[in-house]
Order: C-alpha cells, then sequence, then structure tokens
C-alpha cells in the first residue's frame, strides 16, 4: 500500500474501524476505534463522521438521495445526547373502556324559590285573614281586584301563544261585577252577571273584522266562567252568619291539600299520577293531600263550623283533595297547550295570580254545595 493511501478516507459505504461487533453501536462517552491497521499506520488515519441513522432536522425521513445522517458525535468531545419525549400530560383523559366513578345522586329540588314563595304566602295570608275577619265588603273587594288580574293573565297568554284574542274589557268588567253579585244577590245575581259578561263579549268582538271571531269570543265565554264565575262562590259563601270562617275553612283546606301533596310527593313519590298532564304529581302525592285534607277537614268542620260534626270534615277534606288536585291538572292542561310553565310572574316563587287560583276555582263550587248540604246556607 503506498503513502498516498494512508490520509484516504476508507469507501463511502464503509464503516469499518469505527464499530464494534455488528450487533452493537457506539460506544457512548469512548472515542472511536481505530482503522483496523497495524498501530504505526493508525497514526496518520483520520475518522468519519458516523452514519446517523435518524433524520436530521429539517430533512426528509425517505431521503433517496443517498445524504449521510447524523446519529453519533461528529467530535470525539462530544457524546450523544440521549433522545427525548414530550412530556406526559399531568392529568391525562382516562382510558373509555376505563371504570368510572358513579355518579352522585342528585338531591330532590322543589323547583323554585323557596323562601320566597313562603314569604309571599305569608303576606298574602296577612291580607286576606285581615281582610275576612275586619270588613267583609273589603274581602269582596280583594276577590274582585284577584279575578282581575287572573282575567289579564289568561287572555294575555292567550294572544301570545294561540293568536286569540279574548276581549279584556268586558271580561274584566263583568267579572268584578259577576263577584260583587254573588255576594249581594246570592246564586241567582251570579248567573245573570255571567249570561250578561257573554253577552258583553260577543258584542264587544264585533267591533273588529270577523276573521276568529268565533275562536275569540268562545276563548272569552270560557275565561268568564272559568275565574270569575267560579270565584263567586266564594263571595256566596261569606253571606252566611259564621261566613267568614266557612271561607277561611275553604282556604284552609286547599292550602293543606296542596302542602299534603308537594310534602309526601317530594319524599315518597315514584308512581306518576299523569305524566302527560303534570309530570311533578305522584300518586303517593294525591294520597298525601287526601290524608292531609281529612284531617284538616275533620278538624275545622268539629271546631270552626257552627254545627259541623268531624265526619262530615272527613267528607269534605276527601272531596277537597279531589277537586283541588282536578283544578291543578287542569290548568296544567291549558298551560302545557300553549306551551308556558306560568301564567305570569306578578308573585315571586309562585309564578302568576291564576297559578295560585288554579285549585282554589274549581274548590270554591264544592266546598259551598258541600257546606250547605251539611249546615245548610245560614
Amino acid at each position: 500500500m503506498n503513502d498516498s493511501s494512508w490520509g484516504a478516507p476508507p469507501h463511502a459505504g464503509s464503516s469499518a474501524g469505527y464499530w464494534g461487533p455488528s450487533d452493537q453501536g457506539p460506544v457512548q462517552g469512548a472515542a472511536p476505534a481505530g482503522p483496523a491497521y497495524d498501530a504505526p499506520q493508525a497514526q496518520h488515519t483520520r475518522p468519519m463522521p458516523i452514519v446517523p441513522d435518524v433524520p436530521a432536522y429539517g430533512g426528509d425521513q425517505d431521503d433517496d438521495r443517498g445524504a449521510a445522517r447524523l446519529s453519533g458525535p461528529l467530535f470525539r468531545d462530544e457524546t450523544p445526547q440521549a433522545q427525548t419525549y414530550p412530556a406526559a400530560p399531568q392529568n391525562p383523559e382516562p382510558m373509555h373502556d376505563a371504570p368510572q366513578p358513579a355518579p352522585r345522586p342528585q338531591k330532590k329540588s322543589a323547583g323554585r324559590d323557596l323562601g320566597a314563595a313562603i314569604g309571599v304566602g305569608v303576606g298574602l295570608g296577612v291580607v286576606i285573614v285581615a281582610s275576612l275577619f275586619v270588613v267583609k265588603a273589603v274581602f269582596v273587594g280583594v276577590v274582585a281586584v284577584a279575578v282581575v288580574v287572573g282575567l289579564w293573565e289568561l287572555t294575555q297568554r292567550l294572544e301570545e301563544r294561540k293568536q286569540i284574542k279574548a276581549p279584556l274589557v268586558p271580561l274584566a268588567l263583568g267579572g268584578a261585577a259577576m263577584v260583587v253579585a254573588g255576594y249581594v244577590r246570592g246564586a241567582e245575581g251570579a248567573w245573570v252577571a255571567m249570561a250578561l259578561t257573554a253577552l258583553a263579549v260577543l258584542v264587544w268582538r264585533m267591533t273588529e273584522p270577523p276573521e276568529g271571531y268565533l275562536k275569540d269570543v268562545t276563548a272569552g265565554v270560557f275565561a268568564a266562567f272559568y275565574v270569575p264565575f267560579l270565584a263567586t262562590f266564594v263571595a256566596m259563601m261569606l253571606t252566611a252568619d259564621d261566613g267568614a270562617w266557612r271561607v277561611l275553612t275553604f282556604l284552609l283546606l286547599t292550602v293543606v291539600s296542596d302542602t299534603g301533596a308537594y310534602a309526601i310527593g317530594w319524599r315518597f313519590g315514584k308512581h306518576k299520577l299523569a305524566p302527560r298532564i303534570s309530570p311533578g304529581k305522584t300518586r303517593e302525592g294525591l294520597l298525601g293531600a287526601v290524608s292531609f285534607a281529612m284531617v284538616a277537614g275533620a278538624l275545622c268542620m268539629q271546631f270552626l263550623i257552627d254545627d259541623g260534626t268531624w265526619w262530615q270534615g272527613l267528607l269534605l277534606g276527601l272531596a277537597v283533595a279531589a277537586s283541588a288536585t282536578l283544578g291543578d291538572l287542569g290548568e296544567s292542561m291549558i298551560k302545557r297547550d300553549l306551551g308556558i310553565k306560568d301564567m305570569g310572574t306578578l308573585l315571586p316563587g309562585h309564578g302568576g295570580i291564576m297559578d295560585r287560583l288554579d285549585s282554589l276555582l274549581p274548590t270554591a263550587p264544592v266546598v259551598w254545595l258541600l257546606l250547605v248540604l251539611f249546615v245548610g246556607s245560614g
């Protein structure tokens, strides 16, 4: 071998002299071994870069040009760095097939602001009781105002949701007159006022175009019967000698029935009473309403109503629980047809006036009739 070959590098594809056995890589941190020559010749040789086994930054992974790739130190004093990997996330997402902890059971909720509901209920109770036992005429005025507001809420929702324009002016005037007529002239006065109110609705609507006349007047007559006419039975109860106690019994039994239905249904309710109409009502709640109302009815008839007996109170409580539940379901049916939750927002925690009258209105004629049968019109 001549002297000119000492400084020449080995063949481009050869790595002889730089690698150990074929199944091992370069020794980390050690200088590469010399060529496979004797020691005197090794001092004239020049080390070649080591062929890389990973692509350089910016290069193509499939380099078809045969370019050299760095895989080891370029100089003797360099040591190859260990390959780094991205750090694992601190909070890795659980695997889809990993068992997940069972969700905590949700507490039952009343669905309303209970504090506001209690406060408004107590305030209304004070106004009603004060007017009931101080001056009866003031209580009649309270009933008339409630009727007018209820008619306004109902007609507003009918127009907003169904484009039904029941005339409010004749309904409001006729409704207030109906309550006063029931107090002054009894059932006869209530029926006459009801007929005149229906006639006023028919005539009032004639001042507008005929399109939709039939549905508007039908809704008006329905509203006149549903709100003011049923409310006149409260005014007729008041005309008896013990009228204030009769009205108080009517109010107490209705409230107790609703309270019993809520308390028992919220705690033990599992079987739906009418899921298509009111999903929140249960059969257990109905049993609670009947039980509470019957106990309260027995106490009220025994201690509040002249000549009343406890067994009459049991029957009265049963009837009140049935009529209050049906009245609540009836308004729920109306609200579902209209696509609304509440008739109004006037009473915080309760909704509107009509949302409080839903149980009272159909219960009033039931209580009036049973009290007349049990103890007379007095």
